[in-house]
């Protein structure tokens, strides 16, 4: 008879659930009627029977305000009564008991789908579109400033040569040192990821003090200057203002590499969260794209116009000062930060296109008042807390295999790699791997909501593991097999893009994923101060540990593959389709979202008997 009861108590649950979501009931004052639906829900929600006396008049009022989560309960625990129903005394039950419930869990699912649909506001609006385009055009300067260097090289340092030469004075200057030559090289390469390192640890001080938005705003004066100092470096006959200007340039990168994907996050729907994140790894591989094209010695790559080359990134920086006022500031920062609900509201409805943004206010409701119960996080409080330590390495393991995955020696060498591979044409073949490097991350766009985070990760690693491997088998065979050439430059199209599939743009979103609101810029902070040292470590380190290795060089990254496809196995969740607070919730120690739905906050916690003793 338990079963019996549980049974028609899941009846009048989805019978009054799915009145409840067609049409509203007033709400009833009385404090002892409200006392009795928090009790029924307890029960329900314990799994312990309901009171027989309960009206189904109380479950329509008390399911009103039901969300998309507790509907879902609901249709859980049904599912578990059909299962007991069949194992239940046919005597004691009637035989259609079980196809009513089924009918009414798919009725209830319906209504919930569309319910969920509506709520959320999933649906692209221009105010979304307007908001993304305009924040990764921060990322589109990262990458333009990353692949901007390496093709005018010989160029830049024959200026840097010119200049030496010129402040001698001399009637017969002496041409600069190799050794010194080499050494301002490095440091203009190399300056613009210690740059990036530094604003990196500083991005959550930054985004509470000015909020995600004016953030960004502000961020585009140390590109102004940096654009500034590197256009007008020859003009100035200095490398310092080269220098100096990648250094400014850098740490704009470091800022827009920790903030884009936080807002682009914090105002993207769930359901859209993983694509919408995909933008700024698709924007900085576009940026890479334009700089190699750009690059050409047939269109910048001059003597004349390299100056043009270096200061083409203020252009981004002024479009993006043009369509920001034009854009909401995220809502979570404005109401879980901020306090501000009238102003969280408005960007809602604008992001959404809504009139009713209850259920995502209520969600940020929720996580504000778990956030309300903790102390605020720091950076220090968050290497110390247990509750964060996995999310933690989580976060950092998966900026190290972006790092450490040996796609930046592609990006640095691989005009180089095609050459020793005695591929023609080198340059136009780097610039091939360019292209392939954008489509695949077009294509990891329209995955990423569909095949999910961990898998394409997987995906992405174990492919490039195997393209390691054949890499590896081409160099060591070049000099025996000619025709072995072409299978270097296969191997180097599939690292890139097995790379575009998982390891490069997941990493970047996964981590304002992995954190709720309160640990996120911390959290983010360093993850991205660990991706910027193994940018620069590998930068330095690459070249001369090529040649202690030679053709072998890739086998070290293969290893490192294997290692980072056995963590992401082993320890990385899936977050898709999930909100900020259930994937925090699943790092709790505390019973959560592993066994029981977490039911968002509502209009009857503040009629709760607390509330009006």
């Amino acid at each position: 008879m338990a079963v019996g009861g549980a049974a028609a108590a899941t009846s009048i649950y989805l019978r009054a659930r799915m009145c409840g979501s067609r049409t509203g009931w007033k709400r009833q004052q009385n404090k002892a009627s409200v006392q009795g639906h928090l009790e029924e829900r307890r029960k329900f929600s314990s799994g312990q029977k309901l009171s027989s006396a309960c009206p189904e008049r109380n479950f329509q009022y008390l399911m009103q305000n039901a969300s998309l989560d507790e509907s879902q309960a609901g249709i859980k625990i049904a599912g578990e009564n059909i299962d007991n129903l069949r194992d239940a005394d046919k005597t004691t039950l009637m035989a259609e008991s079980e196809e009513d419930l089924k009918s009414l869990l798919q009725r209830v699912k319906e209504e919930s789908a569309k319910e969920g649909l509506e709520d959320t506001g999933s649906r692209i609006t221009a105010t979304l579109i307007l908001s993304v385009f305009t924040a990764v055009l921060g990322s589109l300067q990262f990458g333009y400033n990353i692949g901007v260097i390496n093709a005018p090289q010989k160029i830049i340092e024959q200026s840097y040569n010119a200049t030496w030469m010129e402040r001698q004075g001399k009637e017969e200057p002496a041409p600069i040192d190799p050794d010194t030559l080499t050494t301002l090289w490095s440091l203009s390469v190399a300056i613009f990821s210690i740059g990036g390192m530094i604003s990196s640890f500083m991005v959550g001080i930054v985004s509470e003090w000015l909020g995600r938005k004016r953030a960004m705003i502000v961020n585009n004066a140390l590109a102004f200057v940096g654009g500034a100092l590197m256009g007008l470096a020859q003009v100035g006959k200095s490398y310092e203002m080269m220098i100096l200007g990648r250094f400014f340039i850098g740490v704009f990168s470091g800022f827009a590499s920790g903030l884009v994907p936080m807002y682009v996050g914090e105002i993207s729907p769930t359901n859209l969260r993983g694509a919408l994140g995909t933008l700024h790894q698709l924007a900085i591989v576009t940026g890479i794209l334009i700089a190699q094209v750009f690059g050409l010695d047939t269109i910048l790559g001059t003597e004349v116009l390299w100056p043009l080359l270096m200061g083409l990134t203020v252009v981004p920086s002024a479009l993006q000062l043009l369509l920001f006022p034009f854009c909401p500031e995220s809502p979570r920062y404005l109401y879980i930060i901020r306090n501000k609900e009238s102003k969280a509201k408005e960007s809602l409805k604008r992001l959404t296109g809504c009139r009713d943004v209850s259920a995502a206010l209520n969600e940020m409701k929720e996580e504000k008042r778990r956030m309300d119960m903790e102390r605020k996080v720091s950076i220090l409080e968050l290497f110390r807390s247990r509750m964060y330590r996995q999310p933690l390495l989580i976060a950092v393991i998966l900026q190290l295999s972006q790092q450490l995955s040996g796609v930046n020696a592609i990006f640095y060498y691989s005009t180089d790699i095609f050459s020793k591979a005695k591929v023609t044409n080198a340059a136009y073949a780097t610039i091939g791997a360019g292209v392939i490097n954008t489509a695949f991350t077009v294509i990891s766009l329209f995955l990423v909501e569909r095949a999910g985070r961990r898998t394409l990760h997987m995906l992405g690693l174990a492919g490039m593991c195997v393209c390691a491997f054949l890499m590896t088998a081409a160099l060591a065979l070049q000099e025996k097999v000619e025709s072995i050439s072409y299978l270097s430059m296969v191997s180097v199209f599939g690292f890139v893009a097995f790379f575009e599939i998982g390891p490069g743009p997941i990493p970047w979103f996964i981590v304002a994923e992995l954190f709720s609101q309160g640990p996120r810029p911390a959290a983010m902070a360093v993850a991205g101060f660990a991706n910027w040292t193994c940018n620069f470590i590998i930068g330095m380190s690459f070249p001369s540990i090529a040649d202690r290795c030679g053709p072998y060089v890739f086998l070290i990254f293969a290893v490192l593959l294997l290692i980072f496809l056995g963590f992401t196995y082993l320890k990385v969740p899936e977050t898709r389709g999930r909100t900020f607070d259930q994937i925090a919730a699943t790092f709790r120690r505390t019973p959560s979202l592993l066994d029981h739905e977490v039911k968002p906050y509502t209009e009857l916690d503040e009629l709760s008997p607390e509330n009006h003793e």
